[in-house]
C-alpha cells in the first residue's frame, strides 16, 4: 500500500504521513516504556539513535518507497527479502563479524527463494499477457 500511495504523494509525504498517523501510538508506548524505566544513555550513544532514527530509517524508508513508485512494485519488493542477508554479508565484510556455516546456508535458502519468486511471477505474467 506504501508502494502505490508514494507513486500519488511522493515518497517523502507517504513515510512522513505514516509516522503522523503511528505517532498517539508510539507517543503512548514510549511514554509508558519510560516511566517504568527511564531511559539512560551517553551523549554519543543518544547521538547514535538520533542518526539512526533519521538517516537510517526515515531517508532510507523515502528512498525506498521512491524504488518501489518508479519501479515494477512485485520485483523491486523482492529486493527486500535479500536486504537481511546483505547486512550479514556487510557485517561479515567491514566489522569482520564471524558467520558460521548455518548462516550461510539460511543465506542462500532466502536468495533461492527470493529468485524462485521473481522467476515464477514473470512466468505467470508472462502466461497472462499470452493468452
Amino acid at each position: 500500500e506504501g508502494g502505490l500511495l508514494s507513486r500519488e504523494l511522493g515518497s517523502w509525504q507517504t513515510i512522513s504521513w505514516a509516522l503522523v498517523l503511528a505517532s498517539p501510538v508510539m507517543i503512548t508506548l514510549t511514554t509508558v516504556s519510560a516511566l517504568q524505566q527511564p531511559p539512560t544513555a551517553t551523549f554519543s550513544e543518544w547521538a547514535a539513535f538520533a542518526y539512526l532514527g533519521v538517516v537510517s530509517m526515515f531517508l532510507g524508508f523515502i528512498a525506498w518507497y521512491r524504488g518501489l513508485a518508479i519501479g515494477p512494485m512485485a520485483q523491486v519488493s523482492q529486493v527486500q527479502l535479500a536486504q537481511p542477508v546483505m547486512t550479514i554479508c556487510w557485517a561479515g565484510m567491514l566489522l569482520h563479524e564471524q558467520i558460521g556455516w548455518p548462516t550461510v546456508v539460511g543465506g542462500c535458502a532466502v536468495i533461492a527463494c527470493a529468485l524462485l519468486a521473481v522467476r515464477s511471477r514473470n512466468q505467470h505474467m508472462r502466461q497472462d499477457d499470452a493468452s
